[in-house]
């Protein structure tokens, strides 16, 4: 089955962290969402047209904000098969995330460990950097 990955946000923050991913990591075949941009923007429209048009696929979709409205009308189909939903959208996440995504035969699986990993990937830099000088006057 193929595979689809989406990203959803307010405003233009999905099509700019793609321009940052395909910049980083090649151009892949990732479809964006960028919600808001117009006073007749029907968000329950352009959703459903999404998941009508990759029924036949394995998705993912990553929205930018859990409780927000994008991410709360992807709830609304999340128990299709198929349909992984993903928010709290970044950088280091999507740049793990589409480096496996076509190899990798669990997408559950491939979703959870990249999480964890890319957890860590943000940092408080002051106190980083602080505790870095305070360790070497010691």
């Amino acid at each position: 089955m193929k595979r689809k990955l989406i990203l959803a946000s307010h405003g233009k923050l999905a099509s700019g962290i793609k321009s940052s991913l395909d910049l980083i990591c090649g151009e892949k075949e990732i479809e964006t969402l960028d919600c808001y941009l117009s006073e007749d923007f029907n968000l329950e429209k352009e959703v459903k047209k999404i998941m009508e048009r990759h029924q036949d696929h394995q998705l993912v979709v990553v929205t930018d904000l859990f409780g927000g409205s994008v991410n709360n009308e992807f709830l609304t189909y999340i128990q299709q098969d198929n349909f992984y939903l993903v928010t709290g959208m970044n950088l280091p996440f999507l740049i793990e995330l589409t480096m496996q995504f076509q190899i990798t035969e669990s997408l559950p699986s491939l979703i959870k460990e990249t999480l964890e990993k890319t957890k860590q990937t943000i940092l408080f830099c002051n106190s980083l950097i602080s505790n870095e000088v305070e360790e070497e006057e010691f």
